[in-house]
């Protein structure tokens, strides 16, 4: 297996559901780094406990960014190697991995991916939506600035993919519903979970669909772009 390179940030991929998703070079960096820095320490345990991995974790998150971005820049400097992991999937992806990774390209200090799970890519190849061009929206605003994105979105021609949480995606898909028009799309909901489930259909029968359940898990939507 390669050589842990000292004072290199590693951005490692980690499963979005089902433990299994890891790869080998994965769980060899997790082992031989010398730190991870973990948005969510409590499940990346349940992962490092399954594959007997030791090393110590530091808490990274959105609320301690500020504070633990220059200790890890610094402990990269003193030759340390850091792998950090979001608490699924790819980190960088709509969790605060980019706030680390940026100052880390400006100090000269490599940054090694180690490429794995992604939810985006794991509801776009099942969507049935063309994969050759799409556009990676993340979360949607929560207010300021709201409108304005649902607008843009609504004159985009390429294949859309949103994040969404339980507790807003029927409002979520009734907007998009309201400033797209019923065009085709594509609900995932729990991806290599237990109750993953993939919904296709018009945004009209989405809202219909979701109005049966109570929504539970975290969801992707894929949305056929504008002709």
């Amino acid at each position: 297996m390669e050589k842990i390179r000292s004072g290199s940030l590693y951005v490692v991929s980690t499963p979005i559901g089902n433990l299994s998703d890891v790869s080998y070079r994965a769980i060899h960096i997790l082992k031989n780094v010398t730190l991870i820095a973990s948005e969510d320490t409590r499940k990346t345990s349940i992962l490092l406990k399954k594959y007997d991995v030791t090393t110590p974790q530091l808490a990274y998150h959105s609320y301690n960014q500020k504070v633990q971005t220059p200790k890890i820049l610094l402990k990269l400097k003193n030759g340390d190697s850091v792998a950090i992991v979001s608490d699924a999937g790819t980190p960088g992806i709509s969790d605060p991995a980019y706030a680390l990774v940026v100052p880390c390209i400006a100090g000269k200090i490599p940054v090694i991916p180690v490429p794995g799970a992604s939810a985006v890519l794991a509801a776009l190849v099942v969507s049935g939506l063309p994969m050759n061009r799409f556009v990676f929206e993340g979360f949607l605003p929560l207010k300021k600035g709201r409108k304005t994105r649902l607008l843009e979105i609504a004159e985009e021609t390429r294949t859309i993919v949103i994040y969404e949480s339980p507790h807003r995606i029927k409002k979520t898909v009734s907007e998009l519903y309201a400033y797209l028009d019923n065009r085709l799309c594509c609900l995932a909901r729990e991806m290599t979970k237990m109750f993953e489930e993939v919904y296709y259909g018009s945004l009209a029968e989405l809202e219909q669909h979701l109005d049966r359940k109570i929504p539970k898990g975290e969801y992707v939507i894929v949305i056929a772009g504008k002709e």
